[in-house]
């Protein structure tokens, strides 16, 4: 049996290394993507206009949305924030409309802006998630090549988001696997926790690799089975918790999307949503205010979030509430309330919080960065021992090989 867990364990590890490397690495970077993001584009988060003498008060995110949408016609406003930050400016994501003369979508080379608001001027543009290294695009460009590789979609299929959630079953399963080949003898337990330091090559790099992974192993399956839920929640974790728990379906699991080219203009403004919102918050106990709204078109839905401003990213806990509404008839189509709802529900919820580490607020986002690092030191470790081990065993092949060739005497051989 431990031969064949060896062999597992070898291939598991050498088919998931370089995804697992390059998750590590960027998500040690991507746990702090707003502040990188904000220090390397100060005109996407910092309102110009906020230090000008007399600039007033900043206009609501509601309102700042209707002038943009105004201002730019080809365009829909599909998330924003109701309030900024004191000197920020408000963020928004977009969409291209329909245009009526040729039924297709316009064309906009940007998805996401930001927006000054005291005078509602767009002062920033970008294309979240394209593949570029400029500045304005990196921690987008690292945050999506974290769970995608950036892979294109293939008929319809999310090959990356798909592949990576591959790779988590495979980690997970790798997990459990490399916790007990680490344990060959249970007699001398403490060398499968211990560093050799001082000897240093190969004993260090072994070391690393089983003793640095049996020190967090728990860490290590918790991002491996967060990361399988994540990117295969329809597929895999919602099917396997609801042999064991109820789970209460958002519009999003009961509706069929409708293609891009022919998403209808909502019957509901984003203004009647957040009275829906805040109404609908009252009857549940909700105390926070509504920090932000979107719009879905293709399932027809208003997302309504609650939060304080500059806590959109949810920072501590399993997150922020959002309750969700029917975008033509402003029917309330259930939500998502952090700590409430079944055993499975809660699960769910806690999938981000765990995996970002922003369940415990600033030392897990702390530890998330160290575990990226870590995750990566064991694939190139884990590397380096196979190549080693691989190299070890064509040397004893060729000796093998030597040893059964006979050798050559008489005159015969000195002909030769």
């Amino acid at each position: 049996m431990r031969a064949t867990l060896v062999l597992l364990h070898r291939w598991f590890g050498l088919a998931a290394a370089v995804f697992l490397f390059i998750a590590g690495l960027t998500g040690a970077v991507i746990s702090w993507d707003h502040e990188l993001d904000a220090w390397l584009n100060p005109q996407l988060f910092d309102a110009r206009s906020a230090t000008q003498p007399g600039a007033g008060a900043p206009m609501p995110g509601l309102e700042l949305a209707r002038r943009v949408e105004q201002a730019e016609p080809r365009l829909r406003v599909t998330y924003v924030l109701t309030q900024a930050e004191p000197g920020h400016t408000i963020g928004m994501m977009v969409e291209p409309r329909v245009d009526p003369a040729t039924g297709k979508l316009y064309t906009l080379d940007y998805n996401q802006i930001a927006v000054d608001p005291f005078t509602a001027e767009i002062q920033g543009r970008r294309m979240w998630g394209a593949i570029s290294l400029s500045r304005e695009n990196l921690l987008p460009f690292l945050y999506k090549l974290h769970y995608t590789m950036h892979l294109p979609d293939l008929g319809g299929l999310e090959t990356g988001i798909l592949l990576m959630g591959i790779i988590g079953i495979v980690w997970a399963l790798d997990c459990l696997i490399a916790l007990y080949l680490s344990f060959p003898n249970w007699r001398s337990w403490r060398k499968s926790l211990a560093f050799r330091w001082r000897d240093g090559g190969h004993k260090l790099n072994f070391d690393l690799h089983r003793s640095g992974g049996v020190w967090v192993w728990g860490l290590l399956l918790i991002l491996a089975v967060t990361s399988v839920s994540m990117n295969l929640e329809r597929q895999v974790m919602r099917p396997l918790l609801q042999t064991l728990s109820t789970l209460t379906p958002s519009p999003f699991d009961t509706r069929t999307p409708t293609a891009p080219e022919k998403v209808a203009e909502p019957r509901i403004t984003r203004e009647q949503a957040v009275a829906l919102g805040q109404a609908q918050a009252r009857k549940m106990g909700l105390t926070e205010p509504v920090g932000g709204v979107f719009y879905s078109g293709m399932f027809g839905v208003y997302g309504v979030g609650y939060f304080q401003p500059g806590n959109d990213h949810g920072d501590i806990g399993l997150g922020n509430a959002w309750l969700y509404f029917d975008a033509n008839s402003g029917a309330y189509e259930g939500g998502k309330i952090p700590g409430r709802g079944s055993a499975g529900d809660i699960f769910l919820q806690a999938q981000f919080p765990l995996h970002s580490g922003r369940i415990l607020g600033l030392p897990g986002r702390i530890l998330i960065s160290f575990m990226g690092a870590l995750v990566a030191m064991l694939s190139v470790t884990g590397v380096i021992i196979w190549v080693r081990k691989r190299k070890a065993r064509l040397q004893q092949r060729e000796r093998t090989a030597a040893q059964k060739t006979p050798a050559r005497e008489g005159p015969v051989a000195e002909l030769q």
